[in-house]
């Protein structure tokens, strides 16, 4: 884990440049043409719909549909490594209330927000970049990041107190997440062939098990097709949970060499395997490369919550997986070591699980 106490370079804050007028973007933000988004109509109209579950039915009397349910989910996992999920237990009001209190923040003055202002020791509070390395390109993204687990890291004193109700909903969104997260790790374990609880207790267990919300507010961007409001990269931890903005479109999934547009399903969370998940199961369920396209028309905002091992969880291929035919694929690595290379480099595609493959 990064143990630099203060960022290496002055901070800009994007909705602040965005606000100012300006009609070029700074030099920082400008992306190399071979990692720029290609033609911005072209991208908008090249959209997908990705898988879509319906959990009630894993509360089907009927244990065809709920096994045929659970097939589908791993069939996913193995297939896309994103999927949507409806009816998924949680209050399409409190999904809403949460969107209202975070877009309330990011409409708050300059100073009320730095009065949050993060570091790369945790990266808890309010941020505008990933990584710490001096002179790297920037996303057009401002963002939000706090804790919910493990109970000794969760404190809500570093929580937004504006708007007022904003800690009341975050914990109560938080503790709905965290359900839904260990509810959807039980399947990932039982299509794999495993115990149901295998995951949840890789990941630490009660105790132990990591959760965690990055709010990303990507503002209007002048040049949107010279930057990315955030680079192309798999998520380090378990699974992520996203409530994206369904006004604009923004996500992105990699699928070969294509880069496809995802349409949000009103109501829906977008779900996505994370690379612990891909170690844990050799391979057989795949993190998958995703990046966020900027724009000038509108501004976004969408939540990341991560459900992760707890940082001294040692993750490695199951071994029920791992065969004379199938070896593993990883060497064993604790959480905090993975994660300190994106909180080192920044967003950089496949690269790290790349390079996290055991020697043949």
């Amino acid at each position: 884990m990064s143990l630099l106490p203060s960022w290496p370079e002055p901070i800009v804050r994007v909705q602040t440049l965005s606000k100012s007028g300006i009609r070029k973007i700074p030099r920082r933000f400008v992306k190399p043409p071979s990692d720029r988004p290609c033609n911005i109509m072209d991208i908008t109209t090249t959209s997908i719909n990705i898988p879509l579950i319906d959990l009630e039915n894993l509360n089907s009397p009927n244990d065809s549909v709920r096994q045929e349910t659970i097939d589908h989910i791993s069939h996913v996992c193995r297939e896309w490594g994103f999927f949507q999920v409806a009816n998924h237990g949680i209050s399409h009001e409190l999904m809403e209330k949460t969107r209202a209190v975070w877009h309330e923040f990011f409409q708050l003055p300059l100073e009320e927000k730095q009065k949050f202002a993060n570091l790369p020791m945790t990266y808890e509070g309010y941020g505008s970049r990933i990584g710490v390395e001096v002179g790297a390109k920037l996303d057009w993204c401002d963002y939000f990041f706090l804790h919910y687990l493990p109970q000794v890291l969760k404190n809500e004193n570093k929580w937004p107190c504006l708007p007022v109700s904003c800690r009341k909903v975050i914990s109560e969104y938080g503790e709905e997440l965290v359900t839904l997260s260990r509810r959807l790790i039980k399947i990932l374990s039982i299509g794999l062939g495993l115990n149901e609880d295998y995951v949840h207790k890789s990941f630490g267990g009660d105790g132990e098990s990591s959760a965690c919300l990055r709010v990303n507010f990507y503002p209007k961007c002048p040049q949107p097709d010279l930057t990315l409001g955030l680079s192309p990269h798999s998520d380090p931890g378990g699974i992520t949970i996203l409530l994206p903005d369904t006004n604009i479109s923004g996500l992105q999934i990699r699928r070969g060499n294509n880069w496809f547009t995802v349409n949000p399903i009103p109501n829906a969370f977008i779900v996505n395997i994370g690379d612990q998940i891909q170690v844990l199961s050799n391979a057989i369920y795949k993190s998958v490369e995703h990046r966020v396209i900027a724009s000038s028309n509108k501004e976004r905002l969408s939540l990341a919550f991560f459900y992760n091992p707890g940082g001294r969880a040692l993750i490695k291929p199951a071994d029920e997986l791992v065969t004379k035919d199938c070896p593993a694929l990883y060497s064993p690595m604790t959480f905090n070591e993975y994660r300190s290379f994106m909180r080192t480099k920044g967003p950089s595609g496949k690269s790290q699980i790349e390079s996290h493959k055991s020697p043949r």
